[in-house]
């Protein structure tokens, strides 16, 4: 490969050709960004998380390393964090808090949110002092935020400007609860985000 060719693109080629252990060369070769950098380390960690035993190891504990060395403290959080989504742990307590499913409760209470929410999609564990698995709490709790924005952007969408409506025409009763859900809808994305904002305070 040219060594002008962006890092994605590189480790796409040696993904094609079956050379996955180059594509972590390829990684610890590159300065370490937040953009296209850190776009490759996902994909290097996707791959890591299709296979098993000592092939996956030789590819997930150099990264882990290569990770925890980071000097950029928010790429070092969202690294992790996006190895999570491919299934693969880089935090064996090095990166995120350690927060407790009461910690959870609380910070979800004074946001206004159910931290019961997030049940079907994760452990909780039945004691409030035992611990969460950070990771899992705010990945989800981002997908909530995704997930509710995108309805209240489809719903606020449908409904007929207030420019082209006479001046103080009520609103037709369907719209009105569009409007309405709409309304919840981005307020439920923005308190489910500071949720997850607020679970990675303190990442090292």
């Amino acid at each position: 490969m040219s060594n002008g060719a962006r890092v994605t693109d590189e480790i796409e080629f040696y993904k094609r050709k079956g050379q996955l252990q180059q594509t972590v060369r390829v990684i610890r070769a590159r300065r370490p960004e937040r953009l296209r950098w850190r776009m490759g380390l996902s994909s290097v960690t996707q791959i890591a998380g299709t296979l098993r035993g000592r092939a996956r190891m030789r590819i997930e504990e150099p990264v882990r390393e290569l990770v925890l060395d980071l000097p950029d403290r928010l790429l070092r959080r969202e690294a992790v964090l996006d190895a999570r989504r491919h299934g693969v742990d880089l935090d064996r307590g090095e990166v995120l808090p350690h927060l407790t499913r009461w910690d959870l409760r609380r910070s979800a209470f004074l946001i206004g949110v159910d931290h019961l929410a997030l049940a079907p999609y994760m452990r909780l564990p039945e004691e409030y002092s035992a611990p969460i698995d950070t990771a899992a709490a705010v990945l989800i709790s981002r997908a909530f935020a995704t997930a509710h924005k995108t309805r209240s952007e489809r719903l606020l969408r449908t409904l007929t400007p207030a420019s082209t409506q006479p001046k103080d025409a009520p609103r037709i009763r369907l719209e009105q609860v569009r409007l309405e859900r709409g309304e919840r809808d981005r307020d439920l994305a923005s308190r489910w985000m500071v949720l997850a904002k607020v679970l990675v305070e303190g990442s090292r």
